[in-house]
């Protein structure tokens, strides 16, 4: 019970204030109109808003050939497909992991690897499902291609849900990033894809839980095949 608090009470991330005010004001305005029940779920939603935009501390494993996951959630889907063209990876096919952020889960999104981002693309879009593999074209989307400084390319996208309005990012061209270090926020239930360098094999399952900046989910030196799991 003391470690659940403890891991609640963790720092709110500067871009969530205002959303936080809102719902308080909000909250002040239904106790004054409807003091009964309406005020108590103000105060339930605001509570809700402040989780959601926590931003906790994480230990990342230092590696140059771990790929660290950048969004906590559930891993939604393993495939290959084809390289989105936004990411400019000139290739014809990757492996793509994909994470699903639920409304509970931590929305900021950190760096798989240390490296320096060589592309940044706003793609307009839909608003569908995010679990849904059309999602990854269809949706509003925000690409980022990370160059390693072994000239390795990787590509990761943030992609908004049927409740997400808006991608916030935190980089912009030619910074560079350490693995671990958070590059942006998806308000409100969203996935991240992440597009492997071509022969590297996931380390992860689908329905396996990763957390940003500390779960594995590949290494480039690694000769393993893909990891298979099973429901315990």
């Amino acid at each position: 019970m003391i470690e659940s608090i403890r891991s609640a009470l963790v720092p709110v991330h500067p871009e969530g204030y205002r959303f936080i005010a809102i719902f308080a004001v909000i909250s002040l305005v239904l106790f004054w109109l409807l003091p009964d029940v309406f005020g108590w779920i103000g105060v339930v939603l605001t509570l809700w808003c402040a989780y959601f935009f926590r931003d906790p501390e994480r230990v990342t494993p230092l590696s140059d050939s771990l790929i660290i996951a950048p969004a906590d959630g559930r891993v939604s889907a393993i495939e290959t497909v084809a390289v989105p063209p936004e990411l400019d990876l000139d290739d014809g096919e990757r492996v793509r992991v994909s994470i699903f952020m639920n409304v509970f889960d931590v929305h900021v999104n950190r760096s798989p690897v240390d490296g320096k981002v060589a592309r940044l693309a706003y793609v307009p879009g839909k608003f569908i499902n995010a679990e849904l593999d059309k999602a990854s074209e269809d949706n509003e989307r925000q690409a980022l291609t990370i160059e390693t400084t072994e000239g390795v390319r990787i590509g990761v996208v943030q992609i908004a849900g049927l409740v997400a309005r808006r991608i916030v990012k935190f980089v912009g061209e030619g910074d560079l990033l350490g693995a671990g270090q958070r590059f942006g926020l998806i308000r409100f239930g969203s996935r991240v894809d992440v597009y492997l360098p071509v022969g590297c094999q996931p380390q992860v399952v689908i329905g396996q839980r990763s957390i940003a900046g500390e779960t594995v989910i590949a290494d480039m030196a690694s000769r393993q095949p893909a990891r298979s799991g099973r429901q315990a």
